[in-house]
This record gives structure tokens, C-alpha cells and sequence, in this order.
């Protein structure tokens, strides 16, 4: 989806031009495997890095065009989100010092989009999987990056769905909301992976990346929370697939495949097999002004882009994916690794790049034809595992069970280094960052399990809004130090000068809410505040939205009519005040209106209750 041109498939006489575009690249790149036209005897490495912006409070900030253009190098674009940008990393030959200079380069391009964003309002780049302060509100329509090809992506997705789009994620706690677009995709931040491979190896080495997604993941996971939800140890995995999900019932019932995917089989006899099934399973979406003819190019020398093929996987979202790249009128495969989550720091990066190329050129011969020894479903399921529970895992491998630590430790970062050392990495090199990864299984640290220790210490002294402003400031100031996670002390209250964030409500603010419905009885509020030694009792309706408020003087004298409902004893007139309200404005609004009880709404739900008590808790 690189193109800035692209435009919905509304006819079909556009479907009908545009496959026949995609068919002639299939053919066109079946002769080409068909001839070896290939570069071979050289292999590189490459990386995307995708970056969170947050304002000067630790919240997202929605400045990427403006931070973009202070920047001013081709090496950084836009994402779908305002409060993203993207820095692609020049290719470099896998051998020597590569992973330091890779470190080098990518060190490079973060500290200039670091200056680039102190420059806009003292903003701030972070590396995150998925950054802890978005609220539901940040990821609207009007948050998407003002491009064509993203507002040309979310119209046909919608309109492919038919309704709005539902997630439903559960882990240590849950997550079920309905969004309008498909802004949630951009929740997710990747540190994305390139490794050339030759033809003759394409095969084998897809499937080995498929087979060991699973391990690898499990020690490299950063995402464990969305909206203040503790989820799965990787929760880009789950929310990727499902926010931009368009499938309706009856597809399901047929087992059409998700467009985010894992894949479907092993691959046997030609990596063409990754291309035409994709055709095959998938309509096209999106369409370009596409022009010439692959096959011909070919037949006068020229080594084609296959632009169709290009633009439909743009809209596929493998796990692995098979890319196809020419430069200077030479062609190469190579394979993506879309599962890394950015961070915890840049030296986190590197070791997981490392270790997933290391782990690559590892491959053991007997794991050729690897469908001979392992079944697809056992791959599949062992990421889907990693991605629940981190390095907490225990694996399938090859019929045999074995906890992720043991698989990492004995198996795969040895495996890792020779071929690492088999590739003339320097060995220095190959030390230093495999150690990082060594380290988090030693010390049992991953970024995952940093943010759900520190969160949970955390909320013990303050609320889980302030808890996640904290958590960000703190991996900010780690990955400043350049730190690896598992260096990494557990997030701390700051001093409220040190917090960089001014006193707001959901700093105070009670997010373990109890509630009732409108219809409920006047006897169970009583019984609910008398369990619970609370005061104010919010009431909701059918819809979940908050209606009314009880507060305990209101029934106090009502035991004669313990039958009523709540709709009848209720106050409706009721003040509500929001997350980033001052709390000096949420006491004046108080005492204004003489309340001693102010629920906090966000985007229309309700997400907290501030009452007298907690206001007289603190020092204003």
C-alpha cells in the first residue's frame, strides 16, 4: 500500500483489469522462478521501524506530518496514525559488524526524529508495541493520517464488513468494543525484520520461519495491554487480525481466512504457492493506474516490479511474509518478519533481530521438507500460544513438549549462533546481543512482563490512568539510556514535578466501578453499598450509559419501599467530568453544584467516579 494513488475496486470492469494485471505478475514471476532470475551467494538484512509520538504529558500526540516535515529525509514516511511515523532502514550485507551498524543507523534515525518532535511542542518518541496511554477517543476517523491510500483503505474495509468492526480480546482481563474504523490497526508498532534468501533455499527457509514464529515471539514480546486491559503477553497479534477483520458470519462458517493470518499450510514445491493462494483466497480491494506488462519486460531484459502483486499483498497481513524487490534491474526474495513488536529499547531491537536471522540461518538440514516431521497446526498453535503467554509458553516441538526457556536456551540461541558465525558475523557481535536475549530468560524479563509488574505495583499507590502516564515516561527514560529490558528497574511514583504532568482527574479517580441498572431494586443498591462500603452508586441503562446517580442519604430512609427501582429514586440531573479534567476544576464543579459524588465519562462511557473523599485525600 506504498502507493499514494491507490483507489477502491468499484466496478467490475476495474476487478476484471485488475486481476488481469495480477495474473500477468503471477506469470510473469513463474518464469522468473522457472529461469533462477534471481540474485544468489549474497545475503542482507534490512529493518522498518515504527514509532509511537506522545505530547509532553505522555499522551499520543497527533503532530506526524509536522514532526515529518522538521525531519526532512526519505528515510521516514507516515503510517495510518497521526501519532505514528516510520523510518525504513537502508539494506545492509549480512556479515561483520552488521548488527552494530545496524544499531548505528537505527540510533541515527530515532535521535533525529527525537529532535525533530522536542522542536513540536516538546514531544516525545517512544518504542512500544502498543503505547499504554491511547484512549478509545485517540482512535477516531479524525486521527488517520489525511492520505488517500489509508482513507481509500478504511472506506472499502468498511464497506467489505458491512458494519462496524468488533474486537473481542481476553486475557488476564477483557476487552469487547465496537470501532468505526480501522484505526485500531495503528495501536500496533512494529520493529519489522528483511532477510534476503536465495531461491534455491526459499522454500525450506519459509517454512522454518513459520515453524519457529512461536519460539522466537515468545522471549520478544512488548504488548501486553490495550486501553488499560491486561490482554495476552503479544496483544498486536489479536488486535491486528481482529480490527481489521472483515469477515461476516457466513464467511466464517466457510472458514474464509482473516486477512491478518498466520498462513494456511507448508509451502513444498515453489514459493509461487504463497502468491497464488493468496489470489485465490482473497478479492482484490484496492486498485492503481497500472500499466505495461510484466512478461513482455521480461522478454526485453527488464526485471519487473509486479506492481499488482505488490498492491494486493498490501492489503494481506502475514505474520511471515514472502517480499519480492528489485534494485537495479536485479530481483530477490526475502522474508519479512511482521511479529516483532517495537522495543523495549533499540539494543532490544538489535538482539531480536539477531536472534530471529541467527535462528534462520540455523536451520538444521534434517528440518528440510519440514512437513515430513512437524505439523502445520503445531507451528500455528505454538504462536498463538507465544503470543498469550510470552515466555511463560510451553511448546509442541516436533512432538515433543518443552517449556520456552529450555526450548531458548538449549535449543535455539545455540542454533542461533553458529549460524551466525557460519555466516562470518563477527563473533563480538554475536556475543553481545545473543547475551541480551539470554539475559530476559535468565532474569525472567521480557518488555511484557516489565509493563505488567511495574502496572501492577504501580496501581497499588495510584489510578491505572496515572499508572500508564508512568509507565510511559519510564520506558522513555530507559530507551534514552539505551538500557535492555532486562536492566530495566520496575516503574516508580514520581514526584509530581518529576512527572512532567499536570494534575489532572485520572490521576484520583476510582476506576473500579460498581454499578446497576436503571431497573434494578432500591433492596440490592442498599445490600451493593453496604458489601462494597461505598456511598454512590452510578446507574446505566440497556445501552450501558450512565443515566443516574444514587448516593446512600438518598435511600437511607427507605426501607418501606425496598421494591422500588432505581429509575424511580435516582438523580438524573447529574454532573460528569472528564479524564483530563483539572481536579481543581472537578472540585470547584463540586462544589458549584453542592455534589459529593462526580462520575468521569470518556468518548461517551463511563471510565471513573471521583468523590469528596478522594479530593480529601490530596494536597491541592
Amino acid at each position: 500500500m506504498g502507493s499514494q494513488s491507490v483507489k477502491p475496486i468499484t466496478t467490475n470492469a476495474q476487478r476484471k483489469q485488475f486481476i488481469n494485471h495480477l495474473l500477468n505478475d503471477i506469470e510473469a514471476l513463474d518464469m522468473m522462478i522457472k529461469s533462477d532470475a534471481f540474485e544468489k551467494g549474497v545475503q542482507r538484512i534490512g529493518a522498518e521501524q515504527e514509532l509511537c509520538i506522545v505530547d509532553k504529558y505522555y499522551r499520543p500526540s497527533f503532530n506526524a506530518l509536522e514532526i515529518l516535515e522538521k525531519i526532512n529525509d526519505p528515510h521516514f514516511t507516515t503510517e495510518l496514525g497521526l501519532f505514528n511515523v516510520e523510518a525504513n532502514l537502508d539494506p545492509l550485507v549480512l556479515k561483520d559488524n552488521c548488527f552494530t551498524q545496524l544499531e548505528k543507523d537505527l540510533s541515527d534515525l530515532i535521535h533525529k526524529a527525537h529532535q525533530a518532535a522536542e522542536d513540536i511542542d516538546y514531544n516525545k518518541i517512544i518504542l512500544t508495541g502498543i503505547l499504554p496511554t491511547f484512549k478509545r477517543k485517540d482512535l477516531v476517523f479524525e486521527n488517520m493520517t489525511p492520505h488517500q491510500r489509508y482513507k481509500v483503505l478504511n472506506d472499502v474495509m468498511k464497506k467489505v464488513r458491512g458494519d462496524d468492526f468488533r474486537m473481542k480480546v481476553r486475557g488476564v482481563d477483557e476487552l469487547i468494543l465496537d470501532h468505526e474504523s480501522i484505526l485500531f490497526e495503528a495501536c500496533n508498532t512494529s520493529f519489522q525484520v528483511h532477510l534476503q534468501i536465495d531461491l534455491e533455499n526459499i522454500v525450506d527457509q519459509y517454512n522454518w520461519s513459520q515453524a519457529i514464529a512461536g519460539p522466537v515471539l515468545s522471549v520478544m514480546t512488548n504488548s501486553p495491554m490495550l486501553l488499560g486491559r491486561e490482554l495476552w503477553s503479544e496483544t498486536r497479534i489479536a488486535l491486528f487480525q481482529q480490527s481489521i477483520d472483515l469477515r461476516n458470519t457466513s464467511q466464517l462458517l466457510r472458514e474464509q481466512k482473516a486477512r491478518v493470518n498466520f498462513g494456511n499450510n507448508w509451502i513444498k514445491d515453489s514459493i509461487l504457492e504463497v502468491f497464488t493462494d493468496d489470489v485465490a483466497r482473497y478479492a482484490p480491494l484496492v486498485t492503481a493506474d497500472l500499466s505495461g506488462n510484466p512478461i513482455e519486460d521480461l522478454k526485453n531484459g527488464i526485471k519487473p516490479d509486479l506492481k499488482a502483486i505488490g498492491l494486493h499483498n498490501g492489503t494481506l497481513y502475514k505474520w511471515n511474509r514472502v517480499c519480492y524487490g528489485v534494485h537495479e534491474n536485479v530481483a530477490h526474495l526475502r522474508i519479512e518478519n511482521r511479529y516483532i513488536p517495537s522495543g523495549p529499547s533499540i539494543k532490544d531491537e538489535i538482539a531480536n533481530a539477531m536472534f530471529w536471522v541467527g535462528t534462520m540461518l540455523g536451520m538444521p538440514d534434517d528440518c528440510k521438507s519440514i512437513w515430513k516431521r512437524m505439523e502445520f497446526k503445531d507451528a500455528k498453535g505454538n504462536f498463538i500460544k507465544a503470543a498469550r503467554t510470552g515466555l511463560d509458553t510451553y511448546f509442541n516441538w516436533f512432538g515433543s513438549g518443552i517449556s520456552a526457556k529450555k526450548l531458548i536456551k538449549l535449543v535455539l540461541l545455540p542454533m542461533a549462533h553458529d549460524g551466525l558465525l557460519k555466516a562470518n558475523v563477527d563473533l563480538k557481535d554475536i556475543e553481545f546481543y545473543l547475551n541480551i536475549i539470554k539475559e530476559r530468560v535468565d532474569k525472567n524479563t521480557t518488555g511484557s512482563k516489565w509493563l505488567v509488574r511495574s502496572s501492577r505495583m504501580l496501581q497499588e499507590t495510584v489510578s491505572r490512568e496515572e499508572a500508564n502516564i508512568l509507565l510511559t515516561y519510564h520506558m522513555h527514560k530507559n530507551q534514552q539510556e539505551n538500557l535492555p529490558v532486562s536492566k530495566w528497574e520496575l516503574a516508580k511514583p514520581l514526584a509530581r514535578k518529576d512527572a512532567n504532568s499536570s494534575n489532572k482527574v485520572h490521576k484520583v479517580m476510582s476506576t473500579q466501578i460498581f454499578t446497576v441498572h436503571e431497573n434494578d431494586s432500591v433492596r440490592l443498591i442498599k445490600n451493593i453499598m453496604l458489601w462494597k462500603d461505598i456511598h454512590h452508586i452510578p446507574v446505566i441503562n440497556t445501552n450501558h450509559k450512565i443515566v443516574g446517580i444514587i448516593s446512600a442519604s438518598d435511600i437511607s430512609d427507605m426501607d418501606k419501599f425496598d421494591d422500588y427501582s432505581a429509575s424511580q429514586v435516582m438523580q438524573k440531573e447529574i454532573k460528569t467530568a472528564i479524564p483530563d479534567m483539572l481536579i481543581e476544576d472537578a472540585k470547584s464543579l463540586m462544589i458549584e453544584h453542592k455534589i459529593r459524588c462526580l462520575p468521569i465519562v470518556d468518548h461517551n462511557e463511563l471510565v471513573g467516579i471521583i468523590t469528596k473523599t478522594d479530593l480529601e485525600k490530596i494536597n491541592l
